[in-house]
């Protein structure tokens, strides 16, 4: 039986996820930062529609992109090599989740992304733990992505780009960032041909959940995320 959530009621274990749907775990609460962050801490993180209840996620196998495994293609570094875009951090957090509400997705109608999802993650932004890496040109946002950083885990969310690859090279400068930063493990939550081309691969959710224990630490902002531009990797 699927569990609901009363205010601040914990999770459930992650045991008690359904199979089908894979990784339901429990629907209701809220999506006030403290909720977010225990979330996230454990493995899971809120996925649903407009006019469902939210609904809570720790799927089984659990898609993620080890930060020493990235690949590139050479076509993609090229690309990043010639500096088309100015890669920018934290200068446009509410566009980029905008952005990405707004991005049609092949087999999906709507988006996850509600006003109230939006709402919470510019206040996890304000707080200094979610973040969006920008790709510009002539000032215009061209792509980008977002996500949360806790301790050594990244946990990306969506990307979206009004040009080819904009999105993809942000996704580069992401990974030289979390590199700088020691962080090991970028958590892409569900399996997709896209990631896998990354080098990001499916595990199972109790080694997930263990590397969790083992990466996370703290509730505290993670150091070194600065606003303004980036440098090239």
């Amino acid at each position: 039986m699927l569990a609901w959530l009363r205010p601040d009621a914990p999770f459930p274990p992650l045991s008690a996820a359904l199979v089908d749907p894979n990784g339901l775990l429990a629907a209701g609460g809220d999506l006030a930062p403290e909720r977010l962050i225990a979330a996230y801490r454990r493995g899971i993180f809120p996925w649903y529609s407009a006019g469902q209840p939210i609904l809570w996620w720790s799927p089984d196998p659990r898609m993620v992109l080890f930060v020493d495994e990235f690949r590139v293609s050479r076509t993609l570094t090229r690309r990043v090599r010639r500096q088309e875009f100015t890669i920018r951090i934290d200068t446009a957090f509410r566009d980029v989740i905008d952005s990405c509400a707004a991005t049609p997705r092949d087999g999906q109608r709507g988006t996850w992304i509600t006003p109230e999802m939006i709402d919470a993650y510019c206040e996890l932004h304000r707080r200094g733990i979610a973040h969006s890496v920008e790709s510009w040109r002539d000032g215009q946002l061209c792509g980008g992505l977002y996500g949360m950083a806790l301790g050594r885990v990244f946990f990306g969310e969506s990307m979206f780009a009004r040009e080819t690859d904009a999105s993809k090279v942000a996704l580069v400068h992401l990974v030289a960032i979390l590199k700088g930063q020691g962080v090991a493990l970028i958590d892409c939550q569900q399996e997709t041909a896209h990631l896998q081309s990354f080098g990001a691969r499916p595990i199972p959710r109790a080694a997930f959940a263990g590397l969790l224990t083992e990466l996370i630490h703290s509730t505290e902002p993670v150091a070194g995320w600065r606003a303004g531009a980036s440098e090239a990797p």
